[in-house]
């Protein structure tokens, strides 16, 4: 059985990405079907009344060629357009429907969104959306933290202090994704995506405090919907011998294979003293300059090695 794909589903998952706007009415239980269900047809795409698209974006072009008939025509096209029950209509560009198109879309119980961004960029992502293979989740063990920009999901054994960091980095200035559980989805063949599950979203269990809203506390800013997932913390208890052991000068590093995408991995040993919100953050600092492609070992290698050959 084809697992299904809702139209609150696919805000959550791009409402951030695409700046989409809902009023959170109609369409929630419309079933967006990937590619292959379609039959061919396209999950989405530009105003289409021949063939129509499920979820059909209206930009300038298909607003003004609408306004520009007369009012007859104009609602002929209205009742094509809902006749064939999209499950959704996304107006681009900053555009608005008219309150016929608003009454129609209520009485089919039609979502409408609207967002600011240009109809070629949200068609181009929906359908990129549509290529990858839907229903791909993992239910992980860890709180997943928007740290910097970049997704986060801090893990380790119960009790080792991931609530606590997180209220940390909160405290600071990031932002709450999941507590707990974290729901990992495929966003393309080499990327993942984190969110919360629903009856999950905004609290945060901190052992001596209980549970703590977050988004009543700290406000709608810190609290994200998603993020892709960029950088796993592992935390973990070393004792003085692991902790002598480390590889002082390259760290911990390594990957993660969740849903069959590899993920760069950092442990953090958890010790008394050290301060891990300040670690987190310079963790990610360090997978951006890597990204960039700095490595400091190796930038501190090649420095000691022109010293010593200087000194020859």
């Amino acid at each position: 059985m084809k697992p299904t794909y809702t139209i609150r589903d696919l805000y959550e998952e791009l409402a951030t990405e695409l700046s989409l706007n809902w009023n959170g009415e109609g369409g929630d239980a419309g079933i967006i079907l990937d590619v292959e269900l379609q039959g061919g047809m396209q999950p989405a795409g530009p105003l289409n009344l021949i063939r129509p698209n499920q979820i059909q974006v209206i930009g300038p072009p298909e607003r003004d060629h609408l306004l520009n008939e007369e009012d007859d025509v104009y609602h002929d096209y209205l009742q094509v357009l809902f006749s064939a029950s999209p499950a959704a209509l996304i107006f681009t560009d900053g555009l608005k429907p008219l309150q016929d198109c608003q009454e129609q879309a209520r009485e089919k119980n039609v979502a409408l969104f609207y967002t600011p961004q240009p109809d070629n960029q949200v068609i181009h992502r929906l359908l990129e959306r549509f290529s990858q293979p839907m229903g791909e989740k993992l239910l992980v063990h860890g709180v997943y933290m928007e740290v910097l920009g970049k997704g986060v999901l801090l893990s380790g054994d119960p009790a080792i202090g991931k609530s606590e960091l997180a209220l940390a980095l909160i405290s600071r200035g990031h932002c709450l994704i999941a507590d707990d559980a974290t729901e990992l989805y495929k966003t393309g063949s080499n990327t993942l995506s984190g969110r919360c599950p629903k009856v999950l979203q905004d609290f945060l269990e901190v052992r001596g405090l209980g549970l703590i809203n977050i988004r009543a506390m700290f406000g709608n800013s810190a609290i994200k919907p998603n993020k892709q997932l960029h950088l796993i913390i592992d935390l973990l208890h070393f004792d003085d011998k692991k902790l002598h052991n480390m590889d002082r000068l390259e760290g911990c590093h390594s990957t993660r294979t969740l849903l069959g995408v590899e993920t760069p991995q950092t442990s953090l040993p958890v010790a008394a003293g050290r301060n891990l919100a300040i670690l987190v953050e310079t963790a990610v600092r360090q997978h951006m300059l890597m990204l960039d492609g700095y490595n400091a070992t190796q930038d501190f290698t090649d420095r000691q090695q022109i010293y010593i050959d200087q000194e020859q």
